[in-house]
């Protein structure tokens, strides 16, 4: 089952301007320890993503978890 949500973070980590590494750090510094080749399966869609894993990848991206499911604000 593809992940709802990896074509939006790609999406919005484009639009502000930050690379796949560059995300992983900001995750990093959240406090998931996480590296750009899981960063690359999420947003192709290969690999799930846990509640709090949104939580931290919309804060890293300065969005709202609704954001990343697609939803405007």
């Amino acid at each position: 089952m593809k992940n709802v949500i990896g074509q939006h973070i790609k999406e919005i980590r484009d639009k502000v301007g930050i690379t796949q590494e560059q995300l992983a750090v900001r995750l990093e510094v959240a406090g998931w320890k996480v590296d750009r080749y899981v960063i690359s399966k999420i947003e192709r869609g290969e690999r799930q993503v846990l509640d709090t894993e949104v939580q931290l990848i919309a804060k890293a991206l300065k969005v709202s978890v609704s954001t990343l499911f697609g939803n405007n604000e």
